[in-house]
This record gives C-alpha cells, sequence and structure tokens, in this order.
C-alpha cells in the first residue's frame, strides 16, 4: 500500500469519528460512548509496533471477529486479497487501517454494499470527506424515515395494548370497519408517513 493510500485511509477513520462522535453527543449527550472507543485507542497505540505479516487470526482478534468475516470481506471485495505463504493468508498490517472504516460504518449502520460504495463507488481521487457527506446525508434521510415508521407503530402497538375485544374475531371485524375518527386520523398519519395503509383500523 502506497503512503498516498495509507493516509488517505486514515484521513478517512478520523474524519467519519469526528462526524459519528458528533451525532452521537448530539443524541445522546458528552457521556455517549461508543463501544469502539477503546478499541480504536488501543490499535492505534500498538499500530507502529505491528509487523507487516499478520495471519488472519491476528486481523481477526485485533476486531474481536471471527476469521469467516475477514474472509467474506475479501470475497465481496471491500478488503483486498492478501498474499500467501505456504498456503497461509498474510497481510500487511496496512489492513487493519481499512478495516477500521469498515467496522465504525457498519457500527453507525452502513450495509455492506453501502461499504463498497464509500471504497469504490467514487472517481478514483475523491476526498474523503466528499464520500462521507454523501452517504451520511442519505443514511440521515432513511434513519428519519425510520424513526418516523417506529412513531406509528408504537401508536399503533399502543393501541392493541389497550384491546378490550372478547375474541380474535371480533379484532378482526374491528380492524375492517375502522369506523372512528380517530382511527381515520391515525390511517392517514400512517398513510402519509409509511406510504401505504398499515390496517385498515386498529383494534
Amino acid at each position: 500500500m502506497t503512503v498516498a493510500k495509507k493516509v488517505n485511509i486514515v484521513f478517512m477513520i478520523s474524519t467519519l469519528r469526528v462526524q459519528v462522535d458528533f451525532k452521537s453527543k448530539e443524541n445522546f449527550g458528552e457521556n455517549f460512548k461508543s463501544p469502539w472507543h477503546g478499541v480504536w485507542r488501543g490499535l492505534l497505540l500498538k499500530f507502529d509496533s505491528m509487523a507487516d505479516d499478520l495471519a488472519i487470526s491476528d486481523v481477526a482478534r485485533a476486531f474481536g471477529l471471527r476469521t469467516s468475516a475477514i474472509r467474506y470481506y475479501e470475497q465481496i471485495g471491500i478488503l483486498p486479497r492478501p498474499l500467501r505463504k505456504n498456503g497461509q493468508r498474510r497481510y500487511e498490517r496496512n489492513v487493519l487501517l481499512q478495516l477500521a472504516v469498515v467496522q465504525r460504518a457498519r457500527e453507525v449502520g452502513f450495509t455492506l454494499e453501502e461499504i463498497r460504495e464509500l471504497f469504490f463507488g467514487f472517481q478514483p481521487g475523491t476526498a474523503p470527506p466528499e464520500r462521507w457527506h454523501k452517504l451520511s446525508e442519505r443514511k440521515i434521510t432513511e434513519l428519519r424515515q425510520q424513526m418516523k415508521r417506529l412513531k406509528i407503530m408504537e401508536a399503533l402497538l399502543k393501541r392493541m395494548e389497550n384491546c378490550d375485544c372478547d375474541a380474535l374475531e371480533e379484532c378482526g371485524e374491528r380492524l375492517l370497519r375502522g369506523s372512528s375518527g380517530e382511527v381515520a386520523s391515525m390511517k392517514l398519519r400512517a398513510r402519509h408517513i409509511l406510504g401505504v395503509f398499515p390496517f385498515r383500523s386498529v383494534c
């Protein structure tokens, strides 16, 4: 791996860390701690002393992963295929930098396909901030839609929690009838947010 590529990956890690930590504090307060907080610190302290000849078990252990996860990341192209010595995978330590980006991206909700896009879905030379901005903006929009759906689901569950029907058939009759104004209002809200009617009515 070239020095330029190494610096690029390190900058991607630090950029994402700043973005995620800022959003995390905004949503959870100053005491929020990422579950990877200690991992990042420990790896950064050990990185310079690591040899450029790591076994797959060493790479997996550094992030608490199974070796099968490392092989899968290679299979789908997120991690480069390593050199082999005597038939065994051997890794340069820089793979830890790439894996750090992958794991932090997964932590904040990016799918593997989105992570592939982060690495390979932009024109060569595209700066990390531009990559993070585009993907993060899209993910935030997606998360806000999910939160709206969850609120509708919560409202429906609260109504069902107070069900006073004597039989499930009676529930079904009320669901199909849906005659109250309150239910109609909820249906309209659900249609606006979800794009569909989750139920004709609620029990």
